[in-house]
This record gives C-alpha cells, structure tokens and sequence, in this order.
C-alpha cells in the first residue's frame, strides 16, 4: 500500500547520452544539408548576374557556409533538459523545546 506523498515515478540514475553512432549520423546529416545549400547559392548568383546585388548577396551568402558547416558538425548536440526524479530525503529541523531554567 502506498501513502498519497508518495511519488512513483521512477528515479533516474543515469544521464545516458545518445550513442556514438546516432550523434555521427546527425551530424553527418547536418553537415550534407549545409553543403548541399552552396551550390543553389553558387547558381543563383550565376541566374541573377545581370543583377549585381543580388548576384554579390548570394556569393557572400555561399562563402562561411563550408566553415560553418563543419564547426556544426563538430560540435555534441546539446543535452536534453529532463526534469529528473531523483531521491532525495526530506530533512526536517529538530523543533527547538522550550526549556525551563531555575535558579538554585
């Protein structure tokens, strides 16, 4: 029989990271999806030549792009923030009695 204090969730013990595999493959993942956006920019630029702005905005556009594809793909992914149960023990103060103190 359990008391209505009681929570049953179960406690987490361990904080286990996604495996080894899982993270490379997303990040594998992420890093063809940013490589895979230069060329559109590269061709873009090419379409749009006849006008200079935008054919100089989307060459800009496609340069950090190698760069920021791999500090992305090197990088972990974030940790999941998971509101844990965890044991804990209820500590209470010892209460303070009252004392009386006579005089001999």
């Amino acid at each position: 029989m359990s008391s209505p204090d009681r929570n049953d969730t179960p406690v987490l013990i361990t904080e286990a990271a996604p495996s080894f595999e899982e993270q490379h493959a997303a990040r594998r993942k992420k890093y063809a999806i940013m490589m895979s956006l230069r060329f559109p920019c590269l061709v873009l630029a090419a379409l749009f030549s006849h006008t200079w702005w935008l054919a100089l905005f989307f060459i800009v556009l496609s340069v950090p792009l190698p760069w920021m594809a791999v500090l992305i793909a090197n990088d972990r992914p974030p940790r999941k923030t998971e509101k844990a149960s965890r044991y804990a023990v209820e500590r209470r103060a010892i209460e303070q009695k009252s004392t009386t103190v006579i005089d001999g």
